[in-house]
């Protein structure tokens, strides 16, 4: 009976730490597939109705530079070079985040060379593309921002059709606002004017960092990241769009709609693994002669919560800490503030998980002390056991009256982890989900070499020193822990760290150090306790 309620304990335990996914697969833990079809959240009143029947972003015209020249936006977060020829984008470096963590990487780039094929930026109408199929001009010049915003104009004209693009930037946000002006030389009832997004894929190196398709519809955050369907066949999404466009954890492409249209949003995984997405305006009415405007904006850059928050379109929900944000993100401020006072990310986690347990120190103690009463009761058990060995119910009723007589709670030991798990799971989305903690370091190179070791809390440990030292410190933590009556009880928990060892073996190494460091914390109030009993 006691070991089949050890055993269930343990599944139990590993079930909790697992099976919160299941109900929570925007965490990112477990990929889940998702159909590429027309979403059915919108309302039938609101679908779009395209002029034909909705199919996945099809493969459209590279872009080619035509006759033109590079137009340069310089502000204090980043460096955009558009072309002439339509307003494509061509590059978007990020002035405060690097590449990599290899020293001389240079600056992220939003749009590398294969992704500036795809004519990010660029406007489709009615399915075709205005920057190879239009006449364009440009009159302006570069743009250097040091504060306030500033425009560009580009004008084009497209099978009878002029079209003005003006696109306003912001010295203090990576948000861009477009209004698209149309006039038509000759009706056209059921004109589509579409944004083009492109991107290679933006996520990093880590296993729990995954590009996707990513969308907000009517403030329902989705996204679609399954890399083969969307080779295949692509995806499509309708409705009141809030924001659609291509995301990782830590950076974001995407458009915005005016708030109350309806659109769709299209995206496939086109040659050379260059990410594409669309975002399809609902049609609009062109009479002859009178111009109709557009407003839109797009943000492209990194996930900066402070900078989001300030965003239109609910923006800031492209940020997922998950079911427990409410514990992540007070506990991502602390962790700040925290490096902000020593200068090291790694060092901050060591103060939060001391901070921790602290917080938690009165219940392990309690759990301590009860596992201690539960060894002392053994022997009583046992007699318990013997005496009613045929009879259960009474075994049961007895051995409950027993744990009540000396007033132990036998699943005590358990509480405290099951308690933290929250804390574990908040710990693993900011880590995972705030672009403050990309290439945040603690040890920068293995002592004594020039190999980078802990150089990027955010991906797992290159050489698994922190995972296997943790599954080590786990393992004496289980062997100074008050025995078990059954020895093969004890043989059982003592496989719990190799378990461990090996379920965190990919983590973010941010979130081993924690575990970590609340094993050596435990171990040591393990033996303070011992020692004051």
């Amino acid at each position: 009976m006691d070991n089949r309620r050890l055993i269930l304990s343990i599944v139990l335990a590993i079930a909790i730490m697992f099976g919160w996914q299941m109900f929570a697969e925007h965490m990112g833990w477990i990929e889940q597939p998702k159909p590429a079809a027309v979403s059915e959240q919108a309302a039938p009143a609101e679908a779009v109705k395209p002029a034909e029947p909705v199919q996945p972003a099809a493969p459209v015209a590279k872009f080619v530079p035509s006759e033109g020249r590079e137009v340069r936006v310089d502000t204090p977060l980043y460096e955009a070079v558009f072309h002439s020829g339509g307003g494509v984008l061509q590059s978007f470096k990020l002035k405060k985040y690097a590449a990599s963590i290899v020293p001389g990487s240079g600056l992220y780039d939003m749009i590398t060379p294969a992704a500036a094929t795809v004519a990010p930026m660029g406007l489709l109408i009615n399915g075709q593309p205005s920057w190879n199929m239009g006449q364009w001009s440009f009159d302006g010049s570069d743009v250097k921002l040091e504060n306030g915003s500033a425009t560009l104009t580009f004008v084009g004209e497209m099978n009878g059709t002029r079209i003005q693009r003006t696109i306003t930037f912001h010295a203090d946000t990576y948000l861009m606002n477009e209004k698209v002006t149309l006039t038509a030389s000759q009706n056209n009832p059921a004109a589509r004017v579409s944004y083009n997004l492109g991107a290679t894929d933006l996520s990093s190196e880590s296993t729990y960092d995954m590009m996707s398709m990513a969308w907000d519809l009517k403030g329902s955050l989705d996204y679609e990241n399954d890399a083969e369907d969307l080779t295949k066949q692509g995806m499509v999404q309708s409705g009141e769009l809030y924001w659609a466009g291509l995301m990782s954890n830590y950076f974001l492409s995407a458009v915005l709609p005016e708030m109350g249209s309806t659109s769709v949003f299209k995206g496939r995984i086109t040659e050379g693994g260059v990410w594409r997405g669309a975002v399809e305006m609902q049609d609009i009415n062109l009479e002859a002669g009178k111009a109709v405007e557009l407003n839109t904006g797009w943000w492209i850059g990194p996930k900066s919560r402070d900078l989001l928050a300030s965003a239109p379109n609910e923006l800031s929900d492209s940020v997922d800490l998950g079911i427990f944000s409410f514990i992540a993100i007070p506990m991502l401020k602390l962790l700040e503030w925290m490096q902000a006072y020593v200068g090291n990310w790694g060092i901050a986690i060591i103060l939060l998980t001391v901070l921790i347990k602290i917080v938690f120190w009165p219940l392990s103690r309690k759990s301590f002390k009860s596992m201690e009463k539960m060894k002392q009761l053994q022997p009583m058990m046992k007699q318990i056991q013997e005496k009613y060995k045929d009879d259960k119910q009474t075994m049961q009723r007895e051995v409950m009256q027993l744990y009540k007589t000396y007033g132990v709670n036998p699943a005590s030991g358990c509480l405290p982890i099951l308690i933290q798990l929250p804390v574990f799971v908040a710990l693993y989305q900011a880590l995972l989900n705030c672009i403050e903690l990309r290439q945040a370091s603690f040890i920068t190179y293995l002592p004594g070499t020039d190999l980078l070791w802990l150089a990027d809390l955010s991906v797992k440990d290159p050489f698994y020193i922190t995972p296997i030292v943790m599954g080590a410190t786990m393992f004496l933590q289980q062997w100074l822990s008050p025995a078990m009556g059954d020895p093969q009880q004890r043989r059982i928990m003592m496989i719990m760290p190799l378990i461990f060892t090996v379920m965190f073996i990919n983590f973010p190494s941010g979130l081993v150090l924690y575990w970590l460091c609340n094993n050596v914390l435990s171990i040591a109030q393990q033996a303070w306790t011992l020692r004051n009993k």
